[in-house]
């Protein structure tokens, strides 16, 4: 779990970014419509970071003016009828001590405290810089967003200046605490209990949603454990599709099964993919390609250190799976590699699973990222992507998956055990 003091502690180091006399506002967002009905509230990951709230309707002000800092953490009030159809809200006292801000108020008084900081003759002084996060579709109330906003302050204050605070965020939520590298290891912990229980319950004949469900239900079954993302589970040529969206085709005997899936803690998630073989071995020419990505996969990963960047990353894996598919007569020449590799080595991995980053960043200690290479022939049936989640260090990377299972010796001999 994240500290209280944690939270803080970013406060102060956004603090830091922040020019004098500015205040920065950022809101935990609202459900979004479904047609008819709502999307499952999710939190604002910026939000979150700072807070460790989760809670919709919620906002967070810092003020920075005459030397002083001052932090308001706004949330909804009591109300008996929300709290009969979606359950407890915050007490003051419980905002208070999740995020460790004290000066808690109610949501409804944010708008007059937002004039007191834009008028000459309010209590936070007359502030001339606001930052907001301007990600897109940020909604804050019904058909509104963090953009409608900043134009409707524009409008009404003409000389504020407003600037999106999202890169700020984005350079601290890059470097990873011990706390949150430990959330994403109890993730990555249950993944490997959801992959296990696929394993030794996959057969031919089985439809791809049945995996799907057999991984799910081992996740959730760990302590309530939360899936991290829409599970792909995708048998034969249907793995040839990066983001294969319906889990529903039979499994064939002598076909391969990709998996690409995670499970989430508090927030923090794991991204692993592996591809087994449905029937328990890998046939020459699968065992030939799944060893190149294999190779390729702990190649990167003995590759990496600080200072390089992510085109780096995915140069070093794009020559490497060239080379070996043109030594091993799978493609004529080096250039045709983008044909059956066309993704991405590496992204960052945190609150979000695709992370908010700045790619050409160089790599730090404390950052994590995935190292993920595949290869692709649809006129094989083969689609093959190895992923595993690795923490940036001093020296190099510790990868922090390294006890899934990979290597064809291990994978055939658990599935040998059914």
């Amino acid at each position: 779990m994240i500290s209280a003091s944690e939270y803080s502690q970013r406060r102060d180091r956004l603090f830091e970014m922040m020019d004098d006399d500015s205040f920065l506002v950022i809101y935990a967002g609202v459900g979004r419509k479904m047609s008819g009905d709502h999307f499952a509230y999710t939190v604002n990951r910026n939000f979150y970071y700072l807070t460790g709230i989760d809670q919709e309707n919620s906002v967070v002000m810092l003020v920075k003016s005459c030397g002083e800092r001052k932090t308001y953490l706004f949330i909804d009030e009591y109300d008996e009828r929300k709290e009969k159809w979606t359950g407890v809200r915050l007490t003051i006292e419980e905002a208070r001590e999740k995020s460790a801000v004290s000066n808690i108020l109610f949501t409804n008084s944010l708008e007059a405290k937002l004039d007191s900081a834009l008028s000459e003759d309010g209590d936070l002084g007359h502030l001339v810089k606001l930052y907001l996060d301007l990600e897109a579709e940020l909604k804050i109330k019904d058909a509104f967003t963090t953009r409608d906003l900043r134009d409707e302050l524009k409008e009404k204050y003409g000389e504020l200046i407003i600037e999106d605070l999202h890169p700020r965020l984005t350079s601290l939520r890059m470097i990873k605490s011990p706390a949150e590298v430990a959330l994403i290891r109890d993730a990555i912990k249950t993944t490997d209990l959801g992959i296990k229980n696929v394993l030794l319950n996959l057969y031919p004949g089985q439809y791809e949603y049945n995996v799907r469900n057999t991984f799910e239900y081992a996740v959730r079954d760990d302590n309530n454990a939360e899936i991290a993302f829409d599970t792909i589970v995708a048998g034969g040529q249907n793995a040839v599709i990066l983001h294969y969206p319906n889990p529903k085709e039979r499994l064939n005997n002598g076909d391969l099964v990709l998996l690409d899936l995670g499970a989430r803690r508090h927030y923090y998630n794991a991204d692993i993919s592996r591809t087994f073989p449905i029937n328990g071995k890998f046939l020459p020419k699968q065992r030939v390609l799944y060893e190149i990505v294999l190779g390729c996969n702990k190649a990167v990963i003995n590759f990496i250190r600080p200072g390089l960047t992510l085109n780096e990353l995915q140069k070093f894996a794009t020559d490497y799976l060239a080379a070996e598919c043109v030594l091993k007569g799978f493609i004529k020449n080096k250039e045709e590699i983008t044909a059956v590799y066309y993704h991405g080595v590496s992204h960052h991995l945190g609150l979000d699973v695709h992370d908010v980053a700045d790619r050409d960043r160089p790599l730090e200690p404390g950052m994590v990222i995935t190292v993920e290479p595949g290869l692709y022939f649809k006129q094989l049936k083969i689609g093959i992507r190895i992923e595993d989640d690795v923490l940036i260090t001093e020296t190099g990377c510790e990868n922090l998956s390294k006890d899934i299972l990979k290597d064809v010796s291990d994978i055939e001999k658990i599935m040998s055990t059914k």
